[in-house]
């Protein structure tokens, strides 16, 4: 079983998916001949052709429409975004075409394609490269967003989100592409769209976090059981849309207490969804507010800043302990 990063794990999975279906294709700005801003395509134009491994201008809307044209034509394309921020240039294909084709057609034509697009702060980027816009798209009815926090998950995401009958958008925290590895199977795996992870089991508060956000909420949990003895349950959410209420349920039935971490702004951000369904269908069991640790209601700040405004392993500790002192 061989140890691999999350930029290696994508590139394996693509690659796989291509080798098991020539409908899948692939295209993006600078994809082909470079392989990628982040090198997640390299390789893959010398062995499936340009045919099949494609070099786009910059144009975001084009990209996805021409995705949309193949994918409702019996292609499977997988299109790359360069930046998440830049899927705002896309936002009229997304929403008018690629989110809405299978109903407009009453189910005569779905739209098999993936977009895929690094997303998120922690690399020092410019403005209009940090964005953690998820609950955009979460919105959007039509759409399937997932979001893996390690090399192992993103691996069998994204060939669930290649071989999943309407679209996905596959957001990748470039803050996690190179930052550790970990054993990756030799046979492929396939995630289930729509189901979380309990990563750690625990009596006393649950923790929800996903994509990035999954490595401080570890560092913290594990601060928060070694030196505070309390016994954390973690949820590695997955699929923001949709999303696996039954799990988040069950867990915060057991435990009472729960805090949510994400990166993006609090305001209408997913931890305001997910605080929304446990008041619905958890609220009798619910010892205390459920409690958020977000990015702030700004735009993302210049990298000098980038840290203050990233949650991180102290504030979770902090929205821990003020959780759990609630009576």
């Amino acid at each position: 079983m061989p140890q691999m990063n999350m930029a290696e794990s994508l590139n394996l999975a693509l690659d796989e998916c291509m080798n098991a279906d020539e409908r899948v294709c692939i295209m993006g700005e600078d994809i082909a001949v470079n392989g990628g801003v982040f090198r997640i395509t390299k390789g893959l134009l010398e062995k499936y052709g340009e045919d099949r491994v494609i070099d786009t201008p910059l144009a975001e809307n084009a990209i996805i429409g021409t995705a949309v044209g193949m994918a409702i034509t019996g292609l499977k394309p997988v299109a790359e975004i360069q930046f998440s921020g830049f899927t705002m240039q896309a936002f009229d294909q997304i929403e008018q075409n690629m989110a809405r084709y299978r109903n407009r057609s009453r189910g005569r034509y779905p739209v098999p394609m993936v977009l895929r697009t690094p997303y998120g702060g922690g690399i020092r980027a410019v403005e209009h490269h940090s964005e953690s816009r998820e609950a955009y798209w979460a919105h959007t009815p039509g759409l399937k967003v997932v979001i893996p926090s390690g090399p192992r998950n993103a691996r069998s995401l994204l060939n669930a989100a290649i071989n999943d009958p309407d679209p996905v958008i596959f957001y990748e925290p470039k803050a996690v592409y190179r930052a550790y590895r970990e054993d990756v199977p030799d046979e492929p795996e396939a995630i289930e769209i729509g189901k979380a992870q309990v990563v750690r089991t625990g009596s006393d508060i649950t923790l929800i976090a996903y994509g990035a956000m999954m490595r401080p909420t570890l560092e913290a949990t594990e601060d928060l059981v070694d030196l505070h003895n309390v016994d954390v349950e973690v949820i590695d959410l997955l699929s923001i849309s949709p999303m696996d209420t039954q799990t988040l349920v069950d867990s915060v039935s057991k435990t009472g207490r729960c805090v949510i971490v994400h990166e993006g702004p609090r305001n209408c951000g997913i931890a305001a969804e997910i605080i929304a369904r446990l008041n619905e269908k958890a609220f009798e069991h619910l010892e205390a507010p459920v409690n958020r640790v977000t990015g702030y209601d700004i735009h993302f700040p210049h990298f000098q800043v980038e840290q203050h405004y990233l949650p991180d392993p102290d504030t979770i500790i902090q929205a821990v302990k003020q959780t759990l002192a609630y009576e």
